[in-house]
């Protein structure tokens, strides 16, 4: 019996990623083998992938317009004023637990407003993260918990929110290929669909919070905390020696305020993402927060800090078009659905379980999102799967794996926080605790929804 196509292609990328060849080498490979070993020939298979990778286009730039506008809101230096003024209320009101609680909160609103109202990413956690480690050092907080705290605003809001990163998630990517396998999502509520995994997601936090990481923890004060520290407290008090200093410091952040409102409203009522972020980056450049002679540098700053996530999610389109013209993805669907002898719960959790496998091996979501669509909905449509609870499979599919996946931003990103003084591993510290408490919640939560939607 021959070996599906698609199925060996998924199986060479999801292999390769786990041996660590980088993201896109490993699906440009898979797309390949899959497109040769269907008989296409290697230039009707690069011109499957290039017709794919067109279609990403959009989303990259998007990607890249969003780390501009990123870099710009950190140049207008307010990601340091919210650190400077957690830190003297922290250093004002000692270590009560209402401080400790009031500090969670304060990271889990900037973790989800950096995916949707300020839509800036992991940008913000090198910038707010290590001024804090003191405080956090004072307070015996387990770094673990924060590395959670900070995951859970970073995937769940992008998942659950159809705003910022959220529309490209939620709309751009996952209705966008789900409409093209098949199903009509035109009435379809992503909101609606993801409620149940993002509850999941949210038990996740309290156990992390309240069971798991309550315990304190000692860490050493180490000098390069307190120099971050003294950094941020001390520059907003030489802000103060010069009524000048004051005002511009104001001014700053004022207009990131206004450009943040702006590039919501912009992409609120154009559905653009694109011209959110333009518009956005043009109000710094108006006021002159971003100089002319700086724009440019600025600019490349930001498409440097999303470069990578466009280049993976662009050949993850490539490798999904592939997938398709070889017309193997409906014999793998009737095999699949045989298999299942038509039981839906059965179906849905292995449905669920690869794409935590898929994502963990590829680190994004949003890159997964493409690949699964395309094998995924003509196999619920056989199984008698609604359109919301296929949405909601395949929303759920993408997103497991991503808090917990090593080459994940939602976790190398609060590592690059913490391990400022090389006292948090990436591996330890923040893969495991985030996979262990949102990746069993998200696979329970999804199969739920995808039981009762």
């Amino acid at each position: 019996m021959a070996i599906n196509a698609v199925l060996l292609a998924v199986i060479i990328m999801l292999g390769l990623s786990l041996a660590r060849v980088h993201v896109v080498l490993s699906l440009l490979i898979g797309a390949l083998a899959g497109g040769l070993i269907a008989g296409l020939g290697i230039t009707e298979t690069l011109e499957a992938f290039q017709e794919g990778i067109r279609n990403g286009a959009e989303i990259a730039l998007s990607y890249a317009l969003l780390g501009a506008f990123a870099v710009a809101i950190a140049h207008s230096g307010l990601p340091q004023s919210l650190a400077g003024s957690v830190i003297k209320r922290i250093d004002a009101g000692g270590t009560s637990g209402m401080i400790k609680y009031m500090l969670f909160a304060g990271l889990i609103t900037m973790s989800c407003f950096s995916q949707n109202l300020i839509p800036i990413h992991i940008a913000f956690i090198p910038l707010l993260v290590p001024p804090l480690l003191l405080a956090f050092n004072r307070m015996h907080i387990d770094r673990r918990l924060i590395a959670c705290l900070i995951t859970f605003g970073l995937v769940t809001t992008y998942m659950f929110i159809p705003y910022g990163f959220g529309d490209i998630y939620l709309n751009q990517i996952m209705l966008k290929n789900v409409g093209e396998a098949g199903i009509d999502v035109s009435g379809i509520s992503v909101t609606k669909a993801m409620a149940i995994p993002a509850l999941g997601m949210f038990i996740g936090l309290l156990i992390a919070v309240f069971i798991s990481y309550r315990k304190p923890r000692a860490y050493q004060q180490v000098a390069i905390d307190k120099e971050a520290h003294d950094a941020v407290v001390e520059g907003d008090a030489l802000s103060k020696t010069a009524a000048d200093a004051q005002s511009q410091s104001k001014l700053k952040t004022l207009v990131a305020l206004v450009a943040i409102v702006t590039a919501f409203v912009v992409q609120l009522y154009t559905d653009s993402l694109l011209l959110g972020s333009m518009f956005g980056f043009g109000v710094f450049m108006a006021t002159g927060v971003v100089k002319w002679r700086e724009a440019d540098s600025v600019f490349n700053d930001g498409i440097k800090l999303m470069a990578m996530i466009g280049f993976i999610m662009i050949t993850a389109q490539g490798f999904a078009e592939v997938m398709k013209v070889t017309e193997q993805i409906q014999p793998l669907v009737d095999g699949a659905a045989s298999l299942f002898a038509g039981n839906k719960a059965i179906a849905a959790f292995i449905m669920l379980l690869v794409g935590l496998i898929v994502t963990m091996g590829i680190g994004s979501s949003f890159s997964t999102i493409p690949i699964l669509a395309a094998i995924y909905v003509p196999l619920c449509i056989s199984l008698g799967f609604s359109p919301l609870a296929t949405v909601a499979i395949i929303g759920t599919a993408g997103a497991l794996g991503d808090a917990g996946s090593p080459a994940s931003d939602s976790t190398l990103g609060p590592t690059s926080g913490l391990n400022i003084d090389g006292q948090h591993d990436h591996i330890k510290d923040s893969v495991i605790p985030t996979f262990l408490h949102y990746n069993i919640p998200l696979l329970a939560f999804g199969w739920i929804a995808a039981m009762v939607l």
